[in-house]
C-alpha cells in the first residue's frame, strides 16, 4: 500500500489558524486541501460534476487513482483516529490491510468541532461549520429560543424524545443555509445513494443531508455489504456516488473506550465482512471504473470520569453563566452573565490550571477556526461569547444526568483531529 502518511502529517503539522493558539497537543484544521471539508469537491470532480463547495483535496496520488472513474463508494467509519487505524491494520484488521495493498493510505484533518453533526454536514455540503452553522452536539438556536440536540432535533434537556423541534416549526430539509451535494450531482446526471442503519435512516440529520439521494437501510453488517455489492455491480448506465455510514466503533468507543479490545474487535469484524463480501466480490469490469474510499469523520480520545470536570460541582462557576454551556464537552461555548467574563476566565485558570483556554467566540470564528467562507446568519449566536479549547484529556460535563462517557471528541487533539483515508480501484 502506498503510504502517504509521513509526508501528509508533515504538511498538516505546519498548518496554523492565524491568531489562535490551540496548545502543544493540538492539530490545526487543514481546510486548504487536507481536510474532510475538501472531500465533497473531489468527489464531484472525479465524477465529472465540476466544483462543489471549497477546493478539492490536494493529494495528486489520489487524483491519479481516481482518473476516469464512473462510480465512487465512500465508506465513513465514525470515530476512527489515524493512529488506531494504523495499529489495527497491522494487527487485527490484517484482511483489510491485505485487500488495500494496491491502493493508498494517507491522513486528513477533521473540522472544528471534531464531531459527527458538524463533520457529516460538512461532508454533505462541502462547506465549513462556520458556513453551515452545525457547530456541535448541542446548540443554542436563538430563532427557536432553546438549546437543541443537533442529532435528535429535540430540546437538549429531553434527550430521548427525537423530533420535538418540528412542532416548533423546525424543518430539517430547510434548516441549512447552504446546499447539499445530492441535488448538485443529480443536475449532472449522477445517482446518489446512502446506506444507513435502520435506527438512523429516518432521523432529522438524515432528512437534512439527503435530498435527492436514494436511501437504503441495513440491520447488520452482512446485509449492508451484500446490498452495497449488489448496487455497485449493477451496470453503470449513469455515474454513481454511494455513501456508506457505520457508527459501531464510535458507539463502543464512547461507552467502553477507544483503546479497548472492544473497539478493536468491532472494527475488525466490520472490516473483515467488508473484505469478504464486498472488496473481493466486485465484477472486474465494473471495478475498473469504481473508486473505493474509506475515511473517518473524527477520532476519539480516552478520558477519565472525573467529578472535578462536572459543572454541578462548581456552583461558583455555574452562577456566572446565563445558562449551561453548549457545543461539545471538549469544545464548549459559554454565555456569561453581564460583567462576568473576566471572573469566568479566572475561574477556569485557577480551578483547572492548564486544562482550558478561553477565547472570544468572534475571534475564533473570524480567524478561521471553524473554517473559511462567509459565516452563516446564526453562526455567531450559536458560539456564545467564549469558546473553551481543551487540553490533555480535560472536558466540561454539564448535563443533569450521570456522565456515561469514556471516549470523547469535539476538540483539537491529534487523536480527535487526524483521521485516515484509504483508497483503491476495485478492478
Amino acid at each position: 500500500m502506498q503510504d502517504l502518511i509521513p509526508t501528509t502529517v508533515e504538511q498538516i503539522e505546519k498548518k496554523r489558524v492565524p491568531g489562535i493558539e490551540l496548545g502543544v497537543d493540538s492539530i490545526h484544521p487543514a481546510y486548504d486541501g487536507l481536510s474532510i471539508m475538501n472531500v465533497p469537491s473531489s468527489i464531484s470532480a472525479w465524477l465529472g460534476a465540476g466544483s462543489f463547495g471549497h477546493s478539492p483535496l490536494q493529494l495528486p496520488a489520489l487524483d491519479q487513482l481516481s482518473e476516469g472513474v464512473d462510480q465512487v463508494v465512500l465508506l465513513l467509519v465514525d470515530a476512527v483516529s489515524l493512529h488506531r487505524c494504523q495499529t489495527w491494520l497491522a494487527s487485527s484488521a490484517s484482511k483489510l490491510n491485505a485487500a488495500m495493498q494496491d491502493g493508498l493510505i494517507t491522513t486528513l484533518t477533521s473540522v472544528v468541532p471534531s464531531t459527527t453533526s458538524a463533520a457529516l454536514t460538512t461532508l454533505w455540503t462541502g462547506r465549513s461549520p462556520a458556513e453551515h452553522g452545525i457547530l456541535g452536539y448541542e446548540l443554542f438556536l436563538r430563532e427557536f429560543g432553546m438549546v437543541s440536540n443537533m442529532i435528535t432535533h429535540a430540546p437538549a434537556v429531553l434527550g430521548g424524545s427525537a423530533g420535538l423541534l418540528y412542532e416548533a416549526g423546525f424543518s430539517p430539509e430547510d434548516f441549512l443555509p447552504v446546499s447539499t451535494i445530492g441535488p448538485h450531482l443529480a443536475q449532472a446526471g449522477i445517482e446518489s445513494h446512502a446506506f444507513l442503519h435502520q435506527a438512523i435512516s429516518g432521523s432529522g440529520l438524515s432528512r437534512m443531508h439527503y435530498p435527492e439521494v436514494t436511501r437504503h437501510t441495513f440491520r447488520g453488517i452482512a446485509d449492508l455489504w451484500l446490498n452495497v455489492r449488489r448496487l455497485v455491480n449493477l451496470p453503470l448506465n449513469s455515474r454513481r456516488y454511494i455513501w456508506v455510514y457505520y457508527g459501531g466503533v464510535d458507539w463502543i468507543s464512547h461507552l467502553i473506550g477507544p483503546d479497548t479490545e472492544d473497539a478493536e474487535i468491532t472494527f475488525m469484524t466490520f472490516t473483515d465482512v467488508l473484505v469478504q463480501q464486498f472488496l473481493t466480490k466486485i465484477d472486474p469490469q465494473i471495478g475498473r471504473k469504481t473508486l473505493f474510499v474509506m475515511i473517518a469523520d473524527h477520532g476519539q480520545l480516552h478520558t477519565r470520569k472525573d467529578p472535578h470536570y462536572e459543572i454541578q460541582n462548581h456552583p461558583n462557576f455555574a452562577r456566572r453563566l446565563q445558562m449551561d454551556p453548549t457545543g461539545e464537552n471538549r469544545l464548549a461555548y459559554l454565555y456569561p452573565k453581564p460583567g462576568q467574563t473576566d471572573a469566568i476566565e479566572e475561574y477556569l485558570q485557577r480551578t483547572w490550571p492548564g486544562a482550558f483556554t478561553s477565547v472570544p467566540s468572534s475571534h475564533a470564528l473570524h480567524s478561521g477556526l471553524f473554517g473559511p467562507g462567509e459565516p452563516g446568519p446564526q453562526t455567531l449566536d450559536r458560539l456564545g461569547e467564549r469558546v473553551v479549547i481543551t487540553h490533555g484529556d480535560a472536558y466540561l460535563w454539564w448535563a443533569a444526568k450521570e456522565n456515561p462517557l469514556v471516549g470523547r471528541h469535539g476538540g483539537v487533539s491529534r487523536e480527535e483531529m487526524l483521521v485516515p483515508l484509504l483508497a483503491k480501484r476495485l478492478g
